[in-house]
């Protein structure tokens, strides 16, 4: 069958189309700058690439110009050949153990939980209702990126504030990245040929996050309440002490909510090293002599270190540290600055194969722990949870 994998975000929808179960996938593609004149939507599939800049005033314009380009390009001959949809969802709160097939109760919590990821559950809904329009008979399904994380105890996910905050707000660690964490942690158990297993998954992007599996549930991760908790990632600060947003406030006469705009999207990486927000650009500074570069990959590697060896001692040892997402698959250097600092465990990477791209084991034969490279794939999870929804 026929599954559609979307992550409309707010002004973009991404799309794959997949054959399942054999998850080929069979084309994918963008619509980017949804609300302007000179939007784009792109299509690849057969090794080609389509792009046409055209207006697309909202998501609803954008699903339809989806649908014809598959259509036009001979992609499918009749929309009626899609037989799900599977959306990204953000934040699922403590609502949704599962994904779910969408009616309009699901829709609507959807909405209600975007007071908790204003930048992406609003997003998400729009996408979900701009697809249901257009394809009314369709089984949609929502797949969220908190789910994966459900299976963590109360001592991981409360944190220290008042317990009326957890039972009256909501205020608890989430944790974010699921779909990718879950799909990354059976593919090792999958390597290593066992489910008892303790896996640490380093999902390394713009943003980023670890998980800490064991068994292959969820017990541990670094993102909490936002996608802001945890180590610095692009434009993230990460965990910082929670009394410098009030007082860089009073020093910069800015509000509460115009410096959690500068922990999202001025920090990590872009401050740190005050040169960009992509791993690439940071490594070719470092290449260069550029300290501060240096900086941003040392504070990141440090704090990662740090959070792997407390999972470490929370799981009670550990199997096999998995790398992945676009920094993560792509990046020998801050691969070896993480692992470099934990030696202490025992964990050694064999240098040549660290130089590699795609799936492959990078730790020495005599490595305590297995170190692996696991590309992601979170749209086959996606088709996967909308296969299994849909029928």
């Amino acid at each position: 069958m026929k599954i559609m994998a979307v992550n409309a975000g707010s002004s973009s929808i991404k799309f794959q189309l997949l054959d399942m179960p054999s998850e080929t996938q069979i084309t994918s593609g963008i619509v980017e700058r949804i609300g302007s004149e000179k939007a784009l939507f792109t299509i690849k599939f057969n090794g080609e690439k389509h792009v046409v800049e055209t207006e697309i005033k909202d998501h609803g314009v954008g699903v339809s110009l989806i649908l014809a380009g598959l259509i036009e390009h001979k992609v499918i001959s009749d929309i009626n050949e899609i037989e799900g949809v599977g959306h990204r969802v953000v934040q699922g709160g403590e609502v949704f153990k599962d994904s779910v097939l969408i009616d309009e109760q699901v829709l609507q919590k959807i909405i209600d939980l975007g007071e908790m990821a204003p930048l992406h559950n609003p997003a998400n809904a729009t996408g979900i209702k701009a697809f249901k329009a257009v394809l009314p008979n369709v089984p949609q399904v929502a797949v969220f990126d908190t789910t994966f994380h459900q299976t963590m105890t109360p001592d991981a996910y409360l944190y220290g504030t008042p317990y009326e905050w957890y039972k009256n707000f909501g205020i608890r660690k989430y944790g974010f990245h699921g779909t990718s964490h879950q799909f990354v942690s059976e593919k090792a158990n999958a390597l290593m040929g066992t489910t008892e297993t303790k896996v640490v998954v380093c999902h390394i992007g713009n943003g980023a996050s670890l998980s800490a599996v064991k068994n292959g549930h969820c017990v541990e991760t670094s993102m909490g309440f936002t996608p802001l908790e945890g180590f610095p990632m692009g434009t993230r600060s990460g965990s910082i002490d929670p009394a410098i947003p009030s007082f860089m406030g009073n020093k910069l006469g800015l509000t509460a909510q115009e410096i959690t705009d500068i922990l999202n999207k001025k920090s990590g990486y872009l401050g740190i090293s005050g040169i960009s927000n992509d791993a690439r650009d940071i490594e070719k500074a470092i290449s260069e002599g550029n300290e501060r570069a240096k900086l941003a990959f040392d504070i990141q590697a440090k704090q990662i270190a740090d959070y792997i060896g407390s999972y470490y001692i929370y799981m009670g040892g550990l199997d096999a540290i998995c790398f992945t997402a676009g920094i993560g698959e792509n990046s020998p250097v801050l691969r070896q600055m993480i692992i470099d600092r934990l030696s202490v465990l025992g964990v050694k990477l064999d240098h040549a194969l660290n130089q590699l791209r795609g799936e492959r084991l990078i730790s020495t034969a005599d490595s305590k722990v297995k170190v692996y490279i696991i590309p992601t794939d979170e749209e086959v999870m996606i088709a996967r949870d909308t296969m299994r929804l849909s029928h």
